[in-house]
Parts: C-alpha cells; structure tokens; sequence
C-alpha cells in the first residue's frame, strides 16, 4: 500500500508548492523509492486547455495527449518520469464524472451530494494515480480558504483517517513576509493560514516557511508552538537563485529523514551527487551566451516556462549560461528589428491566433538571412515556412489558412484542406506522435537515432503541396511521421542551425538529460561562435541568477 504526502499552500498563491511538491519527490526518489504525483486544481475548467496563457502560464501536454497544469512540467523535470491523465486533476473533471454516473443512473436515484459524492470521486482520483508506488504526492493547487478547494481538503481529511496516520502526511506550503517598517519576518499569517487548515480538519505536520530572508530558531520555535508542529517539521526555504538548489536546501535541512520517520519508511541511503552537480555547473559556467525567445506572451514568463527550462539544461550541459532576451512579436512587426541585435541565437516557440505572427516572421528571416542559429517550436516551424515560401519562392501571400483563409497559397493548412490526405480525424493532433528522422540531416546528428516519439498540440500541418518546391529552395523536411505524409521537422539546409519542430520538444527535456534539440541548438550557437574566432563572453552577472531561476 503506498504512503500518501498531501501539500498545500497558505497565505498567498505562487507560494511555490509546485516546486517543493516536485522537490520532495526528487527527495525520496533518491532514496531508492518509487513515487507517483498529482495535482489537484480547484478551477471548474476540465483542463487548462482554453485558458489564456496571461491567466494560467503554459499548458503542458503529456504522452497520453492531456492538457495539463504547468505544475506537472515541474514533476517531470525533477522525477525524470513521463506523467499520464491521471496525474492532473480538476474540479471540472471531478464534476463531470459525477454527474456522468448520475445520468446513467449509478447513484440509484439518490440525492447527489458534495459529501459523498464528489469527495469519494476525488479520492478515488487520488488511489488511481499510485497503486504501485511506494509515495504518492499531492498538490491542491490554490490556497487554504479558498471555497473552490473545500471539497479537496475534505476528500485529504477522510483519507488521512482512513490510510491511517503513519499512512499519509501533511506539508503546508507557507509565507513569511517581511515588514520593513519593523524590520523582521512574520509568523501570523502563517498562524492564520494553519488555523484554517486545522479548521478544516487537517493538522500539518511539516510548515515549509518560503521567505526572502533567514528563518532564525526563534521564528522556527514561535512556528512550532503556535502551530502545534514539532520544530524539526519547521522547515525554512529561502528564495534560491535556481528552483534547482530547492531540493539540496531541503535535504540539508531535514525533510526526507524527517518524512521517512513519519511515515514509517525503509529505504537507501540518499544519493543527490548527480543533483549537486547540476547545480555546480549552474552556478559555474564557464561563459554565456544570449538567446532571444520571440512570443507573443512574453511578458508572463511561466506561458514559455518548458522553454526556459530546456534552454537552461541545454546550457548546463554545455557549461554554459544562457540568457534569455525576451522579444514581443508584435514589437517587431513594425520592422525595428533591433531587439535582436547581438543575439546569438533565436527561439521562436508556440502559440495559437493571429497576434504576433508577421513580428515572427520577421524573427525567421533575420535568423535565416543574418545565419543567426535557429530553432522553431510548433508555431514557430511554421513561421519558418511561410517565411520561406515568400522570400525564397516568391509567394507574397503564402501563409497560414488558420491567418489567411483565402490565401492563394496556404503553405501551412488543415490536413482536411489537403489533396490526397485521406486520413483527417480531430482537428487537434495532442500527445505523443513517432517520427522518424532523416539521416544525413541536422534533426538526425541531434538525435542520433532513427525514430523518436515527440509531443504535440496543433491544428495547423505543412501542406505536403509545396514540399517539392521548399526542397529545391533548400528548405528539407527531416523528420517525418511513419506513413510520410506529416512533415515533423523541417531544416534550413545552408545555415548554422536552422531546425524547426511541428512537436513541443521542450515537454521532454530533463535538468539531467537535455532535449537533443536544445542541446544541439546551444552547441550551434557555440559552435558559430568558435568559427568567427569568439569564445563564449565570460559571465559577469550573479552566476546563481539562471535562466528559469526563483523558487
């Protein structure tokens, strides 16, 4: 029977569950154990699927094709694990598999309540995700008070006394502010926040106290008394530079002797020597070098957040630091291309609707143009596409029918809209698709394999009409579904780097394993570096200060 670890947030949200929750994991997956995790979020949407990136950061996509919280980008990174459906949770799903049963008459005509209903759904949800792990962790996304998460904290409270308490745990997730007025950090709304947690029926065990300054032992004492925590399950996080230090500082502090203790574990000694040195080469890069990331959402950085992260693996594995510089599409479409200048690299990445797209043509055709190395997510294969169709073939109005219905030339198009196509299915392609790699090409020295299973979230396909014609403009397809029909990848033949994905690449990179992609790319732009007689530029700003840094 697997242990269950439930973590919530106090005072304010943002609070970083998210990472602790994917710390703690890591934690006890170093010890030899095996771990499931899930998110549990309060909002009435079945998945963030629709939702604006302004509102909701990415949506990341698993293997299985689900749209999920960005939170499981942050499970996968630090687990090194592919999560399915079950791992994501929300209210929206939770209601809708209730009310599914009660149409088909499963509740035997009885009254359909909150309690039971909904919370033996939730916690059925909860069993479902671990049967075979040796922990099973749970975020509740949102924070204590908040009335959507109710039924979520009801559904913990049943199970904590059903599993039994050395069966399951409690993390509550809080903040310290500083008053600059009186000069010190305060505990009261942390006192707050776990009345109503213990209002609800739940008594944490362990308060990881997030603050921007040093936790004394007094404050540390004062949490403990006030809180009913014993002072060892009082455990202060302070902002790192890298969400990556997060958990060393926990480990360093306690927490996984802590938590075996509590829940009656066995297991290996701990092993994060592949961890520190991670975070080593983070923190000790031998030179950097200057991404522009071009979207149309950039001044939210969580929209690009799996972005950000493979850019900083791949950067690790070369002992690099990259920065990133970020550009607003639209910035660019009245033809000040200056934003770009000196950077050694451009990554123009997904994203759905009209806003922007010109400003990342302009993107592709300054790295095209200028050999600036290149590499283009989803959207931004397209972009390079419809660049190229009009500078290099001469087709002023090529685009994308998803833009431009009545373009003459939509280079880019739905596979309904294509002749010979007579596979057309949904109008979404979502999950993991094989592809398999030309050799010879750039796409496949990245790899180094013959067949690779990416991840996808697209409408849109490049229209196999004009692949001949690209072809002979030195644009290639070099990665291709198993049946050739769905062009995967696509490369600049004469140029540095110039790659482009039809798939998300960045869903599978690892702080451990970087994306071969992302690491090809980052090796590229080293490489042009090296062949112009530069070095990488020494690192002059605070070398903890990663790219994706902050917990």
């Amino acid at each position: 029977m697997p242990k269950y670890i439930f973590v919530t947030g106090g005072v304010v949200s943002s609070v970083g569950k998210g990472i602790t929750t994917a710390a703690v994991g890591r934690i006890l997956k170093s010890r030899g154990l095996s771990v499931s995790i899930q998110k549990l979020d309060p909002y009435l949407n079945v998945d963030p699927g629709t939702m604006s990136p302004y509102q909701h950061g990415e949506v990341f996509v698993t293997d299985d094709g689900s749209e999920t919280d960005l939170d499981l980008g942050h499970y996968e990174r630090f687990l090194d694990a592919n999560l399915t459906s079950e791992s994501s949770v929300t209210t929206g799903q939770i209601y809708r598999e209730v009310l599914g049963k009660e149409r088909r008459g499963d509740y035997l005509g009885g009254t359909i309540q909150p309690i039971p209903h909904v919370t033996d759904e939730i916690k059925s949800c909860i069993r479902a995700v671990g049967r075979e792990s040796d922990v099973v962790l749970v975020e509740v996304g949102g924070t204590v008070g908040d009335i959507e998460g109710q039924p979520f904290l009801e559904a913990i409270r049943q199970m904590r006394k059903e599993e039994g308490r050395d069966g399951t745990l409690s993390i509550h997730v809080t903040l310290l502010p500083f008053l600059g007025a009186s000069g010190e950090l305060k505990t009261k709304p942390t006192q707050h926040s776990v009345r109503e947690l213990r209002s609800m029926g739940i008594q944490p065990d362990v308060i990881i106290c997030r603050s921007d300054r040093p936790v004394d032992d007094d404050i540390k004492g004062k949490i403990s008394l006030f809180c009913d925590v014993d002072k060892q399950g009082v455990i202060p996080l302070l902002t790192m530079p890298s969400i990556y230090q997060v958990p060393l500082v926990l480990e360093e502090a306690g927490l996984g002797d802590y938590v075996l203790d509590l829940l009656d574990l066995k297991a290996a000694d701990r092993d994060l020597d592949d961890w520190r040195q991670l975070v080593h080469r983070l923190q000790h890069p031998a030179g950097e070098v200057t991404v522009a990331v071009v979207g149309k959402y950039v001044e939210l950085h969580d929209a690009y957040l799996s972005v950000r992260e493979s850019l900083t693996h791949a950067g690790v594995h070369h002992n690099t630091k990259v920065n990133i510089r970020w550009v607003h599409s639209e910035l660019l479409e009245r033809g000040d291309t200056s934003s770009l200048d000196g950077v050694d690299g451009i990554v123009v990445p997904g994203g759905f609707g009209e806003r922007g797209f010109e400003g990342k043509l302009q993107a592709a055709h300054v790295a095209r143009t200028q050999r600036i190395p290149y590499l283009g997510l989803c959207l931004g294969l397209q972009v390079m596409v419809v660049e190229a169709a009009r500078n290099l073939l001469g087709f002023e109005d090529a685009n994308s029918s998803e833009f431009a219905p009545e373009t003459s030339n939509p280079v880019i198009s739905l596979l309904s809209e294509q002749e010979g196509v007579t596979q057309k299915g949904a109008t979404m392609r979502l999950g993991a698709y094989p592809c398999e790699l030309v050799p010879g090409t750039k796409a496949h020295a990245a790899y180094g394999v013959a067949e690779v299973s990416e991840r996808h979230r697209h409408r849109y396909e490049f229209n196999n009409k004009y692949r001949a014609a690209l072809k002979d403009a030195g644009i290639i397809a070099s990665g291709l579904s198993p049946d050739g029909q769905l062009v995967e990848i696509c490369e600049v033949v004469d140029h540095p780097f110039m790659v482009a994905t039809q798939f998300h690449p960045e869903f599978r990179s690892r702080p451990l394993r970087p994306h071969p992609l992302f690491r090809s790319f980052v090796g590229a732009i080293l490489a042009a570096r090296q062949s112009q007689g530069e070095a990488p530029q020494p690192v002059t700003a605070d070398v903890g200060a990663v790219a994706g840094g902050g917990s």
